[in-house]
């Protein structure tokens, strides 16, 4: 689904929180903290992922498409990111 930005859900504007599994996979795929925050701000579309609580970002990087997982922490408002990887 493709969103507007003031259509994004209001957990969008959380603070990031960086999971282990995501530190391992920057260094494996070549990208950084201040990259993953670029391509979040140019997300385009968001859907649900396949574990429930859990939300694909569609995104760009390096003029490829990525997809970032999230999960949405409510009680510590806070946007964990699961991991990021391209779409092949």
């Amino acid at each position: 689904m493709k969103l507007k930005r003031g259509a994004w859900p209001p957990w969008w504007g959380w603070e990031l929180e960086l999971s282990a599994h995501l530190l391992k996979r920057m260094v494996d795929r070549r990208f950084t903290e201040v990259d993953l925050r670029a391509m979040l701000d140019r997300a385009t579309g968001l859907r649900g992922d396949i574990v429930e609580g859990r939300w694909v970002v569609t995104c760009r990087h390096r003029r490829h498409g990525w997809e970032v997982i999230v999960e949405p922490d409510r009680g510590a408002q806070l946007l964990v990111i699961v991991t990021a990887c391209p779409v092949e």
